[in-house]
Parts: C-alpha cells; sequence; structure tokens
C-alpha cells in the first residue's frame, strides 16, 4: 500500500470523524437518554438501544478485554524500557516502539479530552452513578482498535516464526472485534459512540501506518 494511499485514508478518516461529530451534535436531537439528556441520531440510536437492550456480562466481558488491551500496551513498553535500558540511549529504542509510544500518548490524550468536551451521555445510569456518564467515542472501540491493531503491525517485527506470529494476530483480531460488538450489546453505548470509538481509532492506527511506512527496527551495533 503506497504512502499516497494510506496519506488519502488518513484524510478521509479525519473528515468522517469530524462529520460525524458534527451530526451527533446537531442531526435529530432529542431528550431520549437518561435524566432527559439529548442524544443526536435519536430515531436511529433510540432504535438499536431498544432493540439489543443491555447485558451486564457483555460489559464484564469487555471490561476484561479491556485490561487485556491495557496489559498489552505494557508489554510493547516493558519491551522499550527493557531496551533503553540496555543500549543506554533512548534513541537508540526501536523507532517502531518510539512511534508506538506516541500512539498510545494520543490515545489517551483523546481519552481525557472527550470526557471532558462531553458529546453524548450513555444511554443507562451505570451502576452505582445517579448521573449520566459520556459515552462518546466508545472508548473501549477506540484502546482496542488502536492497541490490538497496532500489535498486529508490531508482531512482524517481533515474531519470526510465522505460525506463532498469525496465531497472535488472530487473536488480536478477535479481541478486537468481540470487544467492539459486545460494547454495543452490553447497552452501554449508543451505537454512534460505537462508530465514533472506530472511527477515531482507525484514524489514530492509520497515522501510525503511515507514519512507520518502511521503517525499520533500529539495529544496535555489535
Amino acid at each position: 500500500m503506497g504512502k499516497g494511499f494510506k496519506l488519502a485514508i488518513v484524510f478521509l478518516l479525519a473528515l468522517l470523524t469530524i462529520a460525524l461529530i458534527a451530526m451527533v451534535e446537531l442531526f435529530d436531537v432529542a431528550p431520549i437518554g437518561p435524566n432527559g439528556t439529548e442524544i443526536g441520531f435519536s430515531h436511529l440510536n433510540g432504535a438499536v438501544r431498544d432493540a439489543v437492550g443491555s447485558s451486564t456480562t457483555w460489559y464484564q466481558i469487555t471490561e476484561l478485554l479491556g485490561v487485556v488491551a491495557i496489559l498489552t500496551v505494557g508489554v510493547f513498553g516493558l519491551l522499550g524500557i527493557i531496551q533503553w535500558i540496555r543500549r543506554k540511549s533512548l534513541w537508540k529504542v526501536d523507532r517502531k516502539i518510539l512511534f508506538l509510544g506516541g500512539l498510545y500518548i494520543a490515545m489517551a490524550v483523546l481519552y481525557i479530552l472527550f470526557e471532558k468536551v462531553v458529546i453524548n451521555y450513555r444511554p443507562i445510569l451505570m451502576p452505582g452513578e445517579t448521573e449520566p456518564e459520556a459515552s462518546f467515542p466508545s472508548s473501549h472501540s477506540m484502546l482496542v482498535l488502536v492497541v490490538m491493531g497496532s500489535a498486529m503491525l508490531m508482531l512482524p517485527d517481533y515474531i519470526k516464526n510465522r505460525p506463532v506470529r498469525i496465531a497472535l494476530q488472530c487473536v488480536c483480531a478477535l479481541i478486537l472485534v468481540v470487544t467492539v460488538v459486545g460494547r454495543l450489546i452490553s447497552g452501554a453505548h449508543w451505537l454512534t459512540d460505537i462508530a465514533g470509538g472506530i472511527l477515531i481509532g482507525s484514524l489514530l492506527l492509520a497515522i501510525f501506518s503511515l507514519l512507520t511506512e518502511n521503517l525499520s527496527p533500529y539495529k544496535s551495533s555489535k
């Protein structure tokens, strides 16, 4: 896949993300959320909410898979720290790992931003809560897409055994799909929250792929 094509994908995803946020704020807004919170795409979101209902089991499953994603971040972070110590310089850490750290930071910044700038509130009140929480984008959808998607891109550099690499990539893909679908089935998010998580996660992943194209890891001198 050429750099020009990847750049076009980045721009397309950025435009779609901006368009979705604008439409969620402006299109078909109605007070269908808990405590009368106003939700964009109210007919579509309401219909999907009524169709799928809610599931505590799926919520717990997706929470667990979110922990798996965070542990994956820790694995790559530990790998970077080990390289930093052994090579005695941060700048001698594999360049893809440095870019991966930047990707994780960007994701964390966006997570904090959308906690402060509320686009949508959850379809349900979570246990122990009296006020609805921010729900756009689905942070779990964004998290697993960024972490598992980038892991799938990183694995060829670190797992040379092809069957093992493919098996791990399949596990990453399975976690990604189950988390995104499970998050919707759990009832913790509107359909547009899931779409937002997918778009923003895909945008971050596309930028990462563009920046690391043809970038080989740093090789320490012997």
